[in-house]
This record gives structure tokens, sequence and C-alpha cells, in this order.
């Protein structure tokens, strides 16, 4: 029962967030996309059983070490083209992850792999295919120029210059910044 309130809930919030980035112009996502149904047959089952897919598995080759808990983020500019690469860090026992890639202007682009409208999903989080990123949830499809640059509507959260320190070789991304986005990550099924 509590799933599936949980579940209308998300419903309802991801349709005003399509609704708001209807009204400005950003892309929206669809709350009842592909992961929906997952939930629901997870939900049918009881929840006891594992929902199954058809979506692709992240490349772990562009999976970075997972930093521990209390700690920061560092990832190295060296590292960092145009495929994206994620950086997983927990926080106090919840999973999350930061996603790092070069933009086409050859600028070094940061967020969390968590979609804006789509994270309570718990299948909101972002697979490149080719130049774009696809939020595993609604199937939105996100331009690598566009990650940190376009807030609101259905796209990885943003991780401002204001939220990171950037050096000349390596960025950082403070505990205090993980600590703070914890709450997109609470359910997370990567």
């Amino acid at each position: 029962m509590a799933k599936s309130m949980m579940r209308k809930r998300a419903v309802a919030l991801g349709c005003i967030g399509a609704l708001l980035a209807m009204l400005v112009g950003l892309p929206a996502c669809d709350a009842a996309g592909p992961g929906a149904q997952a939930d629901a047959n997870a939900d049918a089952n009881g929840g006891t059983q594992a929902a199954q897919t058809d979506r692709p598995a992240a490349a772990d080759t562009n999976r970075a070490a997972a930093t521990p808990s209390g700690e920061d983020v560092v990832i190295p500019l060296a590292d960092i083209t145009e495929q994206a690469r994620f950086y997983p860090a927990d926080v106090e026992g919840t999973a999350l992850e930061v996603l790092a890639v070069k933009a086409p202007d050859g600028s070094v682009r940061t967020a969390f792999n968590t979609c804006q409208v789509c994270f309570d999903s718990g299948r909101g989080y972002y697979v490149q295919e080719g130049d774009v990123l696809v939020c595993q949830n609604c199937g939105n499809r996100f331009a690598l120029e566009d990650v940190e640059i376009q807030t609101g509507g259905c796209n990885p959260v943003p991780i401002f210059e204001g939220d990171k320190a950037t050096g000349a070789e390596e960025i950082v991304v403070p505990a205090e910044t993980l600590a703070a986005a914890k709450p997109l990550f609470a359910d997370w099924k990567r």
C-alpha cells in the first residue's frame, strides 16, 4: 500500500515537473516511463521479486573507485573525456554518484547522476548513449553540452561552481555537497 501511494506521489510530482518544464520551454519527461512499469510489476508481486527491465547497464569501465563516506569526491581532470565518467560515493550508507563529462566546448561539466524529476522513482539515473545522457526512468535524452547548465525538467542535478572546487588538475566535490544531495538518492536502485 505504501509503495502504491509513493508511486502516485512520484507520478503527480512528475506531472508537475513536466508542466513546469513545458511552461519554461525545457525538455520534460514522462514520470510513468519505462521504470514505472517495472515498479508496477514489483508492486504486483508484493515487492518480493526484482523488477526486470530492458535498459542497458552503464559500462563499468567508466566508473571510478567508490569514495568512502565522509570524504570528498576528487575528479582528476586528465580522466575526463566526452565519455561520461561516474564517481560513486557513500554518504552515511546512502549510495550516490557524481558524473563528469567534457562538453563539446571543451569545458568539464559535473552533475549528480540522478534526475531532477525522476529521482524518487529509484531509476532516475543516466546512461550515456553516443553524445546524450538517457534517463533510465523515462527515456528523456539530455545533451552533454547542457550538463550543469540546464535546470528544471528531466535532467541531471547540476553541481554548480559554488558547490565544488575546480583546480588546475582536479575538481573536488566536498563531502558537504554530497551530504546535501543524499535525499535525492534515498530510493536509488542503480
